[in-house]
C-alpha cells in the first residue's frame, strides 16, 4: 500500500493496540472505523487499491487540532457538530501519510467516500489531521479546506552531518550554546544519570516506571491519561523496534523517564511522552531534548520531531515547520464561515513562522 511519509503511528499494531486496550473505542469516544477503496472489476479477495483509519468522534479530545469554536458556533445555532467524521492517528500529531493509496486517483476515491457516508450518516463534518504533502494536495483539490499549524523539528546537517552533541551545540549562536551547557550542568551537579535503552532491552520494570512518570504528567495538569498501561504493554510487543526510552537515575534511583518513537531505517525520531517523580531543575530539557539529540546524532539520524507546540524548542535548535490538516464540513454556511476563518489564521501563522526564523539560534 502507498505511503509517501511513512510512520510507525499508522501501522495496524499501533491502530490495533489502542483499540484492543480500549484507548480508542466507542466508550472513550473514539469509533473505529475502516475505509478501503477498490477498483471496478476486483475480485472480492482482491487486496484493496487503498485504506484509510477512520473514527467517529463525539468530541475533539486528543487530536491536536483543535475545533472547539467551531462545535461551539454550531451548537450557538441549534446545530450538532458531533458526531463528526476523523482520520487520524488518535492522540498523536506526527504528520506523515493518513490516506494510503496505491495511486493519486485511489487517493481521490477515499476523499470522496468520506464525503459520501459523511452526507449519508448526516455528519457535520470531516477532516484529516496532519496529512503528508500529497494527502494535503488531493483533499485541496477535493474543495477541502486547509488548515495551518506549525510544530518543531531538528534535522541533521545534509553535507556534514554532526559528529557528536558538542559538534551540534557548537553552531548555535554563542547565548544558545551557553544556556544549554548550564541547563545540562545543572542536572549533572544533581547527581542525576541518564540511561538510553533501545527495542527489546527496554525491561517490564522500565516500562512500569515510565508508566508511573506518564501518568504523573497527565494528572499534574488535571486530568487522567489517554492512554493506559496495557496500552504501552502491547505497543512494547507489537512495535518493540520503535522505542527509545531515557530513563533518569539519582543515588541509584530512577526519577524520570521519557519515551521516543524511532524508525531505524528511515533515520527519523518522535519525541513522545514523560514524566518524573521528583522536580529536578532542567531535567525535563534534558529527557525530551539533549539526551535524544545526542542519541540521534550518533546514530546518524536524519530528524527528531520534538512534538506539538513549543516556542522554547527553538532555543535548542528545533526549527519551525509547516503543519497542516484537512476539513470538509457539509453546510455551506459553516463552510464559508471556516474558510474566512482559516485564511485569517493562515496568514498570521506565515507572518509567526517568518518571525520566529529572524531569531534563529544557529549561527549565521
Amino acid at each position: 500500500m502507498g505511503s509517501a511519509a511513512p510512520t510507525p503511528f499508522m501501522r495496524h499494531e499501533w491502530l490495533s493496540a489502542l483499540h484492543d486496550s480500549a484507548c480508542a473505542s466507542p466508550a472513550t469516544g473514539w469509533s473505529p472505523l475502516f475505509l478501503s477503496a477498490h477498483a471496478p472489476g476486483d475480485a472480492l479477495d482482491a487486496p484493496p487499491r487503498g485504506v484509510c483509519a477512520l473514527y467517529l468522534k463525539n468530541h475533539s479530545r486528543g487530536e491536536y487540532v483543535f475545533d472547539w469554536a467551531w462545535a461551539d458556533a454550531y451548537q450557538r445555532h441549534g446545530l450538532a457538530y458531533y458526531p463528526k467524521l476523523l482520520c487520524a492517528s488518535p492522540f498523536t500529531p506526527v504528520p506523515g501519510s493518513r490516506l494510503l493509496a496505491s495511486s493519486p486517483e485511489t487517493r481521490v476515491m477515499l476523499l470522496q467516500a468520506m464525503t459520501q457516508y459523511a452526507r449519508a450518516q448526516g455528519l457535520s463534518s470531516a477532516h484529516v489531521l496532519f496529512p503528508d504533502e500529497a494527502d494535503r494536495e488531493a483533499a485541496q483539490a477535493q474543495g477541502w479546506l486547509i488548515r495551518h499549524g506549525v510544530q518543531f523539528h531538528w534535522r541533521n546537517r545534509v553535507d556534514s552531518p554532526y559528529v557528536d552533541l558538542p559538534d551540534f551545540l557548537a553552531s548555535l549562536q554563542r547565548d544558545k550554546r551557553k544556556k544549554i551547557q548550564q541547563e545540562r550542568r545543572r542536572v549533572a551537579d544533581a547527581g542525576v544519570q541518564v540511561q538510553a535503552r533501545l527495542g527489546t532491552d527496554i525491561r517490564p520494570q522500565d516500562w512500569d516506571f515510565f508508566y508511573h512518570c506518564y501518568r504523573n504528567t497527565y494528572l499534574a495538569h488535571g486530568g487522567p491519561p489517554y492512554l493506559s498501561r496495557e496500552f504501552f504493554a502491547q505497543v512494547a510487543q507489537r512495535l518493540s523496534d520503535h522505542w527509545l526510552m531515557f530513563t533518569a537515575s539519582r543515588e541509584g534511583q530512577p526519577v524520570a523517564a521519557s519515551l521516543v518513537g524511532v524508525d531505524l531505517a528511515q533515520g527519523v525520531a518522535w519525541g513522545r511522552y514523560w514524566g518524573c517523580i521528583e522536580p529536578i531543575d532542567c531535567l525535563h530539557f534534558e529527557l525530551c531534548y539533549y539526551a535524544p539529540l545526542s542519541w540521534c546524532i550518533a546514530q546518524g539520524f536524519q530528524r527528531f520531531e520534538g512534538g506539538a507546540q513549543g516556542e522554547h524548542k527553538m532555543a535548542r535548535g528545533l526549527m519551525p515547520e509547516p503543519t497542516c490538516s484537512a476539513h470538509w464540513l457539509a453546510d455551506p454556511r459553516f463552510a464559508g464561515a471556516v474558510e474566512d476563518f482559516l485564511a485569517q489564521e493562515g496568514a498570521g501563522i506565515s507572518a509567526y513562522v517568518d518571525e520566529l526564523k529572524e531569531h534563529s539560534p544557529y549561527k549565521g
